[in-house]
């Protein structure tokens, strides 16, 4: 695995306090700088721990918020809650990832030029810094956010290359490869996300932000924004359930692997499975870090639980089902499962246990609870509830 990120809880909140005190200032004033993979960066390249849960996003903002007024870390606990507005947005527009799954696999059957595709992907495009992101990406499976979003710009509006395949790109190679913040920054680059907003990628602009390693020749100067069928409009969030009731089960998959005890708060826990599938994620950057990740989770879960802990390769019916009957139980509770193939997956387990008589229920954060539901429209009208919810969360300094 990558040195860059090690796998497990205790690396993540290593990292955390390690970049607590840099949450302010410091990051505002740096984080569009990316000066080179081994030099020191403002960002805090806590992803990956956030992307699975081994982190919260609510244990985060409360450590920055200790020591930091919200004005002051407002930058950096915005961009945490980007990732919280993808997530909710998408899951009151679940077509959109159909959409993409859909588009992602005909344009690929559809590409004529294959070669511009594989020289893009291989950093054989001659354009520079854009051929030394895609291997950076490919190699330690990482890239500063503001590299993503140039890198994005270029493959779009230089190269002309479908945008799906370039999403699809960072999510076969991405340690942190999600879904919904993926999908939607990309869409949002294009001009799809917020209809007709495009980002355009120039060489100043990236000769500025890299200390001067990049001038890259030839870009598009313009990015016209591309075009698609209508988006649907928010639907509701689906109905999540509660953890207490009878004895159950908890089920530990890649979408939440450090589920803390509010999640499962008034639940009769008897026993603890972790069902990481390698299968349900895209790359082997990102299987690497949550196979080592469910190991280290199952050596904490197992100090936190009075029952048995199995870890499971296959996130599928039967396992469940064998591990329930171990904990002698007929109900099964597991974190929220955002849109993805976890999701996918867990609404046909919950199918096929209810016809074995166990109940399969999802369980959301408060953290989900409380913000999502305001991904509605665009990031800004949600940025408006942030210092508010925040408050009401107990996380903001009075």
């Amino acid at each position: 695995m990558n040195g860059l990120f090690e796998p497990t809880r205790a690396a993540g909140l290593k990292r955390m306090q390690d970049f607590v005190p840099r949450a302010g200032r410091t990051y505002a004033e740096g984080r569009n700088s990316d000066l080179g993979p081994d030099r020191p960066s403002a960002v805090s390249r806590l992803s990956p721990w956030l992307r699975y849960r081994l982190l919260s996003e609510q244990e985060l903002c409360a450590a920055v918020l200790e020591q930091h007024s919200l004005a002051a870390a407002e930058k950096y606990v915005q961009e945490v809650l980007w990732r919280t507005y993808w997530k909710g947005w998408l899951e009151m527009r679940p077509g959109i990832w159909t959409r993409f799954l859909a588009e992602r696999d005909d344009q690929r059957e559809r590409l004529r030029n294959v070669r511009a595709l594989e020289q893009a992907e291989g950093g054989r495009t001659g354009i520079e810094g854009f051929d030394d992101w895609a291997r950076e990406l490919v190699e330690t499976g990482y890239l500063h956010n503001h590299a993503r979003m140039w890198f994005a710009s270029v493959w779009i509006f230089t190269l002309r290359l479908p945008w799906t395949l370039g999403a699809d790109f960072f999510l076969r190679h991405l340690v942190d490869a999600d879904a919904a913040s993926n999908t939607l920054s990309w869409r949002w680059v294009a001009g799809l996300q917020t209809a007709g907003k495009t980002y355009l990628a120039t060489d100043d602009n990236i000769a500025r932000h890299t200390g001067g390693r990049f001038a890259p020749k030839g870009l598009a100067k313009r990015a016209e924004p591309l075009t698609e069928a209508p988006v649907p409009a928010a639907s509701p969030l689906p109905q999540a359930g509660s953890a207490q009731g009878a004895p159950a089960l908890l089920l530990v998959t890649s979408e939440d692997m450090a589920p803390d005890a509010a999640l499962w708060r008034g639940a009769d826990i008897r026993g603890i499975c972790i069902a990481a599938d390698p299968a349900l994620l895209w790359g082997d950057r990102s299987r690497g870090f949550v196979a080592e990740a469910a190991r280290d989770m199952a050596a904490l879960l197992g100090e936190m639980s009075a029952g048995p802990v199995k870890q499971v390769d296959g996130l599928d019916a039967g396992a469940v089902a064998q591990a329930a009957r171990a904990a002698g139980v007929s109900r099964v509770i597991t974190p929220y499962a955002p849109v993805g193939p976890v999701a996918a997956r867990l609404a046909d387990i919950a199918r096929a246990l209810q016809g074995e008589g166990i109940e399969l229920v999802q369980v959301r954060r408060d953290w989900d609870e409380t913000f999502w539901p305001h991904a509605r429209k665009g990031f800004f009208p949600f940025k408006q509830h942030m210092g508010r919810l925040l408050e009401d969360m107990g996380l903001t300094r009075t």
